[in-house]
């Protein structure tokens, strides 16, 4: 690649942006990463120097998994001193799992990771895979006056957007602007001109070091309410063998049920050590559970507010703090304490 005073990591897990066409079945298929190259000749031309690091087994993203998290964080540790920036070329259906994930395995970043991908194939004619992708790097490779990276955290960049990727969620599947921000503002928008919003952005004020949390506990669940629901279902779910952690997917600003046998459950859980944390059903907005006496109700039962994170946000942080600490007391104090933007209190 032509040589650049940006060098940028470019990792490609698999996803949409690296299919085609197989001619004699219509079936999408993963191809060789050589090929991106072949329908992207503007990466020689892009202004970085960029190498590249493909997974042994390309991963759709309907298998993405926490043990891949945890190769992409080491990954990007193992590489965070030799690269400016890293690019993660993804699936769409999970990417904002991935970018919250990573974004608590990788703290004290001074770098960017930004995570992008497709709705259509590359070799496709009308494809938002190029520029994604271009854009993506450009972003990874700009620095500052003082020669800092303008970004520094975990991103996703799709069809002209910037967002910070533990506020992003995918909320749409057929239209190339399919991730949003909702409670949070667009990090930069790329038209003519990439325009940043630095008062959102994050920094690393304290030149801390890089710290690699790659550890997880997949013992949680989602539990999402809805008018009429059976204590047999509750019940069964908080009784799951080895349960630690679940994500309550409440009303309105965090409202539920008013039924004894609800509350009653989930007092059992949490006096058994679950953690239980309430994020409301809504695209937008808070769990505020002082607002109303149906939310109310729930901390009694020693339910948590997750204010305003995603379920993706929600739930890969409680697996990340599960996978650190032992102590329900400790992982409630994690999960009400913003580590990497993914909250306002």
């Amino acid at each position: 690649m032509n040589s650049s005073n940006a060098t940028v990591l470019l990792i490609y897990t698999g996803g949409t942006i690296g299919m085609i066409h197989n001619e004699e079945t219509g079936i999408l298929e993963n191809f060789n990463y050589k090929h991106l190259l072949k329908h992207i000749p503007e990466l020689d031309k892009c202004g970085a120097d960029i190498d590249s690091y493909v997974f042994d087994k390309i991963i759709d993203s309907s298998d993405m998994n926490p043990d891949v998290w945890v190769k992409l964080a080491n990954v990007i540790y193992d590489n965070y001193d030799s690269y400016d920036g890293f690019v993660i070329l993804h699936g769409t259906d999970t990417m904002a799992y991935t970018a919250s994930a990573l974004s608590f395995m990788l703290i004290n970043l001074s770098k960017p990771i930004i995570l992008t991908g497709s709705q259509l194939p590359i070799g496709d004619l009308r494809t938002d895979g190029k520029e994604n992708l271009l854009t993506s790097i450009e972003i990874a490779s700009a620095k500052d006056a003082d020669g800092e990276s303008v970004v520094q955290e975990v991103c996703i960049f799709f069809e002209n957007h910037l967002m910070r990727g533990n506020r992003t969620t995918k909320l749409n599947a057929e239209n190339f602007n399919a991730f949003h921000s909702c409670n949070y503002p667009n990090l930069a928008d790329a038209g003519i001109h990439i325009k940043y919003e630095s008062i959102y952005l994050r920094r690393n004020q304290d030149n801390a070091p890089l710290k690699r949390f790659a550890v997880y506990d997949s013992n949680v669940a989602v539990l999402t309410l809805f008018p009429g629901i059976s204590r047999n279902v509750v019940e069964s779910l908080l009784s799951a063998p080895g349960l630690r952690g679940v994500v309550l997917k409440t009303f309105g600003t965090g409202n539920a049920p008013s039924c004894s046998w609800l509350l009653e459950l989930l007092t059992e859980a949490t006096a058994k050590g679950i953690v239980i944390v309430n994020v409301t059903q809504c695209v937008e907005g808070f769990v505020d559970m002082s607002r109303y006496e149906t939310g109310a109700q729930l901390i009694d039962t020693g339910v948590i507010s997750g204010h305003d994170l995603t379920t993706e946000s929600a739930l890969t942080k409680l697996m990340v703090t599960l996978g650190s600490a032992d102590d329900p007391e400790t992982v409630k104090s994690d999960m009400l304490t913003p580590i990497a933007g993914e909250m306002t209190l």
